[in-house]
């Protein structure tokens, strides 16, 4: 038989370790100072402006063949 547990008490226990990792990611995210927010801003940047110089068109619908 397995064990025996609080269901009320799982709950709440549940509901700390959620709020605690919501909290975790709050402090990340709000938690800066300004020139961290702006080097994020510049990296988020830098990888979309590679990824689209990257990006390539589809040459199997050429009509000049």
């Amino acid at each position: 038989m397995g064990n025996v547990i609080n269901l009320r008490q799982a709950r709440k226990a549940k509901q700390r370790t959620d709020k605690a990792r919501e909290a975790e990611a709050n402090r990340a995210k709000f938690g800066r100072t300004k020139a961290q927010k702006a080097a994020d801003v510049a990296e988020e940047q830098k990888k979309t402006s590679r990824l689209d110089g990257a990006y390539r068109e589809d040459r199997s619908s050429r009509d000049d063949e």
